[in-house]
């Protein structure tokens, strides 16, 4: 965990670079969508992209901005929608991109913290298997974007 923060929502600009890299691991276009302060959850989006020679795993994710970060899987089994956490992590098979998108793979902001503004960057840091840790900047979308208006930008 982090000790002492002394930023919590970044101010987005529209000339930083929005991919980033842990080990062999790209992180592609990082976004979540825009809550009140009130807000139990968030969700958080991106693309992971194994540029390795073996598998990874993304096992854990945290942030300032959240008191706990959850993997999940989101699914339509018999017309309801079901979530479940994915405990042992989301698997990153070798020269494959996964999705946390939307109605899928996300990362669950539990309690985020004096709500996310549109237009800030929310801070996360990413724990892989074997890539690492890299702290990403979820950029702050509209409360009903479908996807990150910096998608293939």
């Amino acid at each position: 965990m982090l000790a002492c923060v002394s930023f919590l929502v970044l101010p987005a600009s529209p000339g930083q670079a929005h991919d980033f890299q842990a080990g062999e691991v790209a992180i592609g276009h990082p976004w979540t969508r825009a809550v009140g302060a009130s807000a139990p959850t968030a969700a958080g989006y991106m693309v992971l992209r194994n540029e390795g020679a073996v598998p990874d795993r993304l096992m854990a994710a945290s942030s300032p901005m959240a008191r706990a970060i959850e993997m999940h899987h989101m699914s339509m089994t018999d017309g309801i929608m079901r979530m479940r956490p994915l405990p042992d992590g989301i698997v990153l098979p070798t020269g494959q991109s996964v999705r946390l998108e939307p109605g899928g793979l996300h990362l669950m902001l539990v309690g985020p913290i004096g709500g996310l503004a549109q237009g800030t960057r929310v801070p996360v840091t990413l724990r892989f298997e074997r890539a690492g840790e890299v702290t990403v900047e979820l950029a702050v979308e509209a409360a009903g974007s479908r996807a990150s208006a910096h998608q293939g930008h």
